[in-house]
């Protein structure tokens, strides 16, 4: 019998459509071990702690639109627009760099300017749209915890 694994290409798109789905089981699914990631808010080596708060993200996401996609045998790299509710006004052109081994990602670089939401959580949890509360109280936490900016989340 013979086994298959999983293409970059496959692991790293269920990744990124259950994360944008608000499916944070199927996107941990995709998580191997010894995982890191690390962004400008939060670095975590858990396979759910850097979907912690995806509900408030996703409350202000009004959509996701995909630029380019790269893959290669054990990395992939997609960059992409996130759109936001009027209310936020952001649109992130965001990079996202993926390690994969035996079908299974192993690290993720998220990259993007941290400016226009330091500005909107230096307004206050109380001041942030609705219902991205808990979002915004969660990357205020790790914005602020030692480490070069980046919060740890286990």
């Amino acid at each position: 019998m013979t086994t298959t694994t999983p293409t970059a290409r496959n692991t790293v798109r269920a990744y990124h459509e259950a994360r944008f789905g608000g499916d944070v089981a199927a996107a941990a699914a995709q998580i191997g071990e010894g995982f890191r990631f690390r962004s400008p808010f939060i670095t975590s080596e858990s396979p759910t702690g850097h979907l912690d708060g995806l509900d408030g993200l996703l409350g202000v996401v009004t959509g996701v639109e995909l630029i380019s996609e790269l893959y290669g045998e054990a990395e992939a790299t997609l960059v992409y627009d996130v759109h936001t509710v009027p209310a936020v006004g952001i649109t992130q052109r965001t990079a996202e760099h993926f390690r994969l081994r035996d079908g299974r990602i192993t690290a993720i670089t998220l990259v993007f300017d941290s400016a226009p939401w330091q500005a909107i959580m230096a307004a206050g949890p109380g001041r942030a749209p609705a219902g991205a509360g808990a979002f915004f109280v969660r990357a205020t936490r790790s914005a602020s915890a030692p480490g070069g900016g980046c919060g740890t989340a286990r």
